[in-house]
C-alpha cells in the first residue's frame, strides 16, 4: 500500500475529467502532481469546476510530465488518443498505471475495436496486458493488471443486474430488451455537435438503436461472465437532463423460476457489494436516488405478464459510470478501503 498516490489527470476539463479531479481532490490518500489538457494552459482548474476548494496544479500540456514522479495515470480522453499515450509510457515506466476512462482498452478483438469505433488501433499488443475494471465482476484479478479499461456508462448500469441472473440460468438469454435513458453529460461536452436534434435540451431522444457503441462492450462482457451468447436489443436515449442513468431491462423469467429467486440471487450476489443495492421486488426506481453517488440500484419488478419481468437499474453515469468507479478501480488495485474518498 503506498501512503500517498502521486497522480496525473490527462484530459482534466471535460465532465469526466472535472468530476475526477474534484472526487480526487478530496481523496485522503491522493495528491495531484499533474493536470492536463490541450486547451486553458496555466489556468486554475477550479474555473471549470467550482467545487473544487484544493489548491491544485496549474492545467499544463502532457509534455511536462515528469512520468518517474507519478504511480497512477488517469486518462479521460476522446477514443483513440490514449493507446497512443499509453503505448509511449508502458515499457519506459514500468512502476506506471494506467486507468483509462475511454473504450480504447475495452475491447479486446482489434477488429471489433476497429468496427465499432472506427479508429486502427495504435497499441493491439497491449491489449492483453489490459482488464476490463467493473469492479464488481473483476475485483480479484485487478492487481495483476497495469491498464485497466474503466467501463462505459450504459454498460456499467446493465451487466450488474444481468450477469448473475444469466450465469445462474434464471432468465431466458434471448430477446432480452435493454432500454436506456441518460443525461446529456454522457455524450460529452461536444454533445451538440454529435447531436444535430431540434430542441435536443428540452425533448427525449432515441438514437443508434442498431449499432451503438456500446453493444460491443456489452456483447463481450455478458459472454465472457456467463459463457453464454447473449441475445438483446439496446435502446438509448438522451434526457434533458444533466447527469444520471434509468435502464429499464425487459426479460422472461424461466418456467421453474419466480420474481423472489431473482430478488435473492441478486441480493446474494452482491452481498458483500460496497456500492451495489438490491431493492425490495416491485421497488419504483429513478436515477435521483444515486445521483452524485457510486451506488447501483437495482430493483425487480413484476408485470400483468406472468413470466415478463422489468429490472431497473439506476446509476450517475458520469459517478459510478465513469470517475467514481475509475477511483473504486484505484481504491482495490492499491489496496485501500473500496469506498476511501467516495461516500
Amino acid at each position: 500500500m503506498i501512503n500517498k498516490l502521486k497522480i496525473a489527470v490527462i484530459g482534466a476539463t471535460g465532465y469526466t475529467g472535472l468530476e475526477l479531479v474534484y472526487l480526487l481532490s478530496k481523496h485522503p490518500k491522493a495528491k495531484i502532481v499533474n493536470l492536463c489538457a490541450t486547451k486553458n494552459i496555466g489556468k486554475k482548474i477550479s474555473m471549470f469546476e467550482k467545487r473544487i476548494k484544493k489548491n491544485l496544479p496549474l492545467i499544463s500540456r502532457v509534455e511536462k510530465v515528469d512520468w518517474k514522479n507519478i504511480n497512477l495515470v488517469f486518462l479521460s480522453l476522446p477514443n483513440g488518443e490514449a493507446q497512443k499515450l499509453i503505448k509511449k509510457k508502458f515499457f519506459k515506466y514500468p512502476h506506471l498505471k494506467f486507468i483509462d476512462l475511454s473504450a480504447d482498452f475495452r475491447i479486446k478483438d482489434k477488429n471489433k475495436y476497429f468496427k465499432t469505433y472506427n479508429i486502427k488501433h495504435k497499441a493491439p499488443n497491449l491489449i492483453k496486458d489490459s482488464l476490463y475494471g467493473l469492479c464488481e465482476l473483476n475485483k480479484k484479478k485487478l492487481n495483476n493488471y497495469r491498464i485497466i479499461a474503466n467501463p462505459g456508462c450504459y454498460p456499467t448500469s446493465i451487466q450488474l443486474p444481468l450477469v448473475p441472473l444469466i450465469k445462474k440460468n434464471l432468465i431466458h438469454k434471448k430477446n432480452i430488451t435493454i432500454d436506456s435513458k441518460s443525461g446529456y453529460s454522457g455524450a460529452g461536452k461536444n454533445f451538440h455537435k454529435k447531436f444535430k436534434h431540434k430542441n435536443l435540451l428540452k425533448s427525449t431522444f432515441a438514437y443508434s438503436t442498431k449499432n451503438h457503441r456500446h453493444i460491443c462492450e456489452i456483447d463481450q462482457e455478458l459472454e465472457i461472465h456467463t459463457k453464454k451468447k447473449v441475445q438483446f436489443t439496446f435502446n438509448p436515449h438522451l434526457l434533458p437532463t444533466f447527469r444520471g442513468i434509468l435502464s429499464c431491462i425487459y426479460v422472461s423469467l424461466k418456467k421453474t423460476n419466480n420474481t423472489t429467486d431473482l430478488v435473492k440471487e441478486l441480493k446474494k450476489y452482491y452481498s458483500k457489494s460496497k456500492f451495489v443495492k438490491i431493492l425490495k421486488l416491485n421497488s419504483s426506481l429513478g436515477s435521483g436516488n444515486v445521483l452524485n453517488t457510486n451506488f447501483c440500484e437495482i430493483s425487480v419488478c413484476e408485470t400483468r405478464i406472468k413470466d415478463k419481468i422489468i429490472i431497473l437499474s439506476a446509476i450517475d453515469n458520469l459517478f459510478k459510470g465513469a470517475s467514481g468507479q475509475a477511483i473504486q478501480n484505484m481504491n482495490i488495485i492499491y489496496k485501500y478501503p473500496e469506498t476511501l474518498g467516495l461516500k
